[in-house]
This record gives structure tokens, sequence and C-alpha cells, in this order.
């Protein structure tokens, strides 16, 4: 795992950073640094035909506030975002080079980015500058598109990656896109032989719908690129074509509108087919059945068609994924086993088991072969979606990452030797209490044991998991019989759990909601929790909106960010 290198957008929230930050502005339009009209970090809404630029001023500000790497667990965490290092006060703009070739590069480089102390990579960083200005940012996406290869598990994931460090477009760039793409339902049908174009455009307006808003995000999804995503789910598509022009409907679908004008669309008729490959031996047939069985139970939902989770059988059920303590961005299957993310950012989730002692074994079929980090997590660990920490990024759990071979604990990784996970692969996951260690194997092949998470606890441990954008597997809690059973005696979740059938149910987006709104709230209740009375302050900061149980889970104040120093019960609170 590598630094993640925006932590100083995280500090800027500070007034004193940002009185600095103000104040740079101010020396550098005195000192005449603007020039040209750039893209910067503008909203999507501005008129920009009297920007300036402020690229080098941006640049310094960015020097000035990096924060030193050393105590990794101080700053957030990306699974293959690095730090960008940027130009310094004094030095000159990179030279534009083949974009081609620098997309090219940073996708050959970017799994090899796994240190915290090492630099970024020329060809980011220099993709970074080149996006600062409309033109730049127009052929950063256009060479996105043309050159990621189809067979790479990773090109996806790198076309998020490259376009959620880039500024905002400007709605020039915007309107420019549009008119150079020229997308429509004829143009989905051309050049059926060559799907990673296809498979590209899709995931670049994911990716956009993903990172704009409100009429933004509406102006964006015309006739003509609604026609163009709708014709790419037809049958006669590449199912990666598919996959990912179902995905970029799930994003614009975030805004109310774009969802209302792409059910009017239905689209629910043809989801209906494809979610029969839910369960299709082909995973890539797999994943876009997942992704419509998930879209037709929470965004495009189809008039007499029976919910997912009312007609699964989970009466051999009794651990999975806990679907509570997850953020939206991660879909989990209605049977609790199966789990995708298609967010820009690195979603975590736990088993709804816990094991104290004994030796305790799961499997994890893989239906993408990019990077996930899958293991052994305990209460204390830290998953924190938005800032890049998961499995292994901190000393209370310990992954195993298939597609970079690498072994993470404490934020730090070590090489493993088995090859590089592929689809369909099993890889296993073994508890040993009693011996204090953990053994990973692929395929039924073992690595040597692992002991260093056994130095800051010996109990408590969850089955847990991370995933990268675009990034699916299902798991093994013993309800089936095990692929690769290790030699030695071990326990299955499955057999020691118990689960409610409430509690087995997972709720689409919208019934949750719709539960949501009937629950009545105590006035005086943590804001937290919504359960506990709120009798406790913080300290130095003073806020008292939460329950004890819930301040100690916190190091800085959810309203001020300050850091909390002590917690104090407030007596006259209790009841």
């Amino acid at each position: 795992m590598i630094v993640f290198g925006w932590a100083v957008f995280l500090a800027s929230r500070s007034l004193g950073q940002g009185l600095l930050w103000t104040l740079g502005e101010h020396i550098a339009h005195f000192l005449g640094t603007r020039g040209t009209t750039t893209m910067g970090n503008s909203c999507i809404c501005r008129d920009d035909s009297g920007a300036d630029d402020s690229v080098d001023t941006q640049q310094q500000q960015s020097e000035s506030n990096v924060v030193p790497a050393a105590d990794t667990r101080s700053h957030p965490r990306d699974p293959v975002r690095p730090p960008r290092r940027g130009r310094g006060p004094h030095e000159p703009r990179r030279k534009k080079q083949n974009v081609d070739g620098l997309v090219l590069d940073t996708l050959a480089v970017i799994r090899t980015l796994v240190d915290n102390d090492q630099e970024p990579p020329y060809s980011m960083i220099t993709l970074h500058e080149m996006a600062e200005t409309d033109e730049g940012w127009l052929d950063v996406v256009q060479s996105l598109i043309r050159v990621i290869p189809l067979e790479d598990p990773l090109g996806p994931a790198v076309i998020t990656l490259l376009l959620d460090e880039c500024p905002l477009p400007t709605k020039d760039a915007l309107q420019k896109l549009t008119e150079i793409l020229n997308l429509n339902g004829e143009v989905a049908c051309q050049d059926s032989g060559h799907p990673a174009k296809h498979r590209n455009t899709s995931a670049v307006l994911g990716c956009l719908a993903e990172k704009l808003a409100g009429p933004a995000s509406i102006g964006l999804l015309s006739p003509g690129i609604l026609e163009y995503l709708l014709q790419c789910l037809k049958s006669q598509s590449h199912p990666t074509v598919m996959l990912f022009a179902l995905i970029a409907l799930e994003k614009f679908a975030q805004t109310s509108e774009n969802k209302l004008t792409i059910s009017e669309s239905s689209i629910s008729d043809r989801l209906v087919t494809l979610e029969s490959w839910a369960d299709d031996p082909d995973y890539l047939k797999r994943q876009v059945g997942f992704c419509a069985q998930w879209s037709l139970d929470n965004l495009f939902l189809k008039e007499g068609r029976q919910l997912t989770y009312e007609k699964v059988d989970l009466n051999n059920i009794r651990a999975m994924l806990n679907s509570n303590d997850v953020s939206e961005y991660l879909k989990i299957s209605p049977h609790g086993l199966e789990a995708r993310c298609d967010a820009s950012s690195f979603e975590s989730v736990r088993c709804t088991f816990c094991v104290d002692a004994g030796v305790w074994y799961y499997e994890v079929t893989v239906i993408t072969s990019g990077v996930m980090q899958i293991g052994w997590a305990t209460r204390d660990s830290k998953f924190l979606n938005h800032e890049g920490y998961g499995i292994g990024d901190d000393d209370y759990s310990c992954a195993y990452d298939g597609c970079r071979q690498l072994i993470w604990y404490n934020a730090r990784s070590k090489p493993h030797l088995h090859p590089c996970w592929k689809e369909g692969d099993t890889v296993g996951f073994l508890l040993d209490l009693n011996e204090k260690q953990m053994i990973f194997f692929l395929n039924g092949n073992q690595l040597p044991p692992e002991k260093q998470v056994f130095s800051s606890t010996v109990s408590g441990f969850f089955a847990a998991a991370s995933f990268m954008s675009y990034q699916q597997c299902e798991f093994n809690f013993g309800a089936k019989p095990f692929k690769y059973p290790p030699s030695m005696k071990f326990s299955t979740f499955n057999d020691y759990a118990f689960l409610t059938a409430e509690e087995k149910i997972i709720l689409p987006r919208h019934r949750r909601l719709a539960l949501l709104k009937q629950v009545s709230i105590r006035e005086n209740c943590c804001s937290l929790c919504c359960d506990e009375v709120a009798d406790t302050q913080l300290k130095p900061c003073g806020h008292s909106d939460l329950c004890m149980d819930c301040a100690l889970q916190l190091e800085t104040c959810p309203l001020c960010r300050k850091e909390i120093v002590s917690r104090v019960r407030q007596i006259s609170h209790i009841s």
C-alpha cells in the first residue's frame, strides 16, 4: 500500500492552512504568475471564458503543504494512488510528451507502486499537469479511450484513477468532449470487433458521471450518450462493453433526474435478460449478471418483478458479509456471499462472525483479477474508504494481494511466491489462533505462515476484504464444500455462527431508506448511532452530540475535525 498523495486536501481544512492558501494566491497574483486559461479545480458550472492560469500557484501550494510520510498511519492511503510530488517553486513545467505513451507507461508501472517512499511515476505527474488545461484534459481523456488495452485487468481502474486525480473539467471542456466523441446508437455498433474503445468510452463516461453532480451530470447525459450506452447493452456487444455501459448508467442514475430519464428508456426489460448471467460459468458474463441484478433491485425497478432478496434461499447460510457496516458504494449480493466495488474509493467489508480461539478456514473465488486485499481483520481495524485504508493497512489486520503478489500488514507489503491470481482461482485463508499464525493458499498451494499481526492482537478476528474499483469476489464460509480444504483440522464459520431470519436480509437501497424514514429518533440521542443518549463531551473542542461508545471509536471530532484529547461523560444527561 502506498501513501495517499492528497493528504494536503484534508490538511487544508484547517483555518491556518486556509489562510496560507489565500495569502499564497494573493502573492501569486501580485507577482503576475497567472497567465492563460486553465481548468484548475474550478466548479463545473463556472464560466471560464475569463479565467486565469493558476497552475504554478497551485503547484507551489501543494509543494509547501506536503506532509512527510514517515508515520504511515497518520496519512490517508490508497491501494495504488501514489503521492503526487508536483513541481517545485522554481521547477519549469515538464515538456509535453506523447500522451499515449504516458498513459501506457502509467498502466505498466501502476502495479509496482507499493512502497510509501516511492516517487510517483513521471508519466502520472506529467499527465496530471497536462490535464490542468482544457486542451490537455481532452488529450488525456481521448488517449485513455484510445490506448488502454482490453486484456489488462487494471485498465478500467487506471482510467478511474487518472480521471479522479485530474481537475474537474470546465463546461467548455465537457461540451468539446461530447462533440469530439459524437456518441449515438449507430456509433455503438461500429468497431464491434474492437471492444476496447467502447469499454474505455463507457468507463470514462461512468467516471465523469461519478465526479459530477446535479446539472453537470444531467447535461452530460445527452440523448446521444444515453442511446449509445443503451445500445452497448444489446446482445451483439462484447460482455465487457455491456458491463461498463451498465456501470456508467448506474453512476448517471445517482442524479435523480437522470435516473428517471434512464428508467423511462425501458432499460429494465434488457436487464431482466442479463441478470440470468449472475451464475454463468463465464466470469465476465457473471459480472454483467451481478450488476444487472443489483440495478434491478436498487435502481431500475421493473413492475411485477419480485426483488431478489424476497426469493433467495438463505436457510443454509449462517455467516455472511455484514451489510450493516459498509458504505453504500459496495454492492453485496442478496445471499450475502458475493461483493463488488464499482466506486473510485477503496471499499472494505467483513464477515458477520467473529472468532477468538481455535483454527478457522474460509475460501474466496476470484471473479476479477485486479487489486483486492483479502484476509483477516479485528474489531480495532480501521476501514476508511475515501482515504484508502483497507485490510492490511494497520497493525490489526493482515491481507493477501494476488494481483500484485504481496502480503500486507500495517500498511507495509512484502512479496510472496504465488503467481498472479486469475479469474476462477480459489484463495484459502487459515487462521490458527492456537499457534498464532495465518496461512494463505492459492488453489491449494500454501505460503509460509504470517505471524506479525499477533504482536498487536490475539482475538476478535473477522474474515475481511478490501476492493479497488471494478473488483468482485465470492466468499465461502462453509455453506458449501471447500475446493481446497487444508490437511489440518479446522472449523468453519457456517458451522458455529447464527443469524436470525431478519439479520440475513440484505435490503435494497430504496427499501432501507423507506424503513429509516419510519424510525423515530429521540431528541437527545447520539448523532452517530442514534440509539444511545448523547452524554459525552469531547475535549478540547467541547462538542457533545455523541454517546461514550461512539466517542471512544473516534480520534477527531466529526463536527470540527479537532483532535480528541479526552472524553467526559456528562452525568446530568444520564437518565
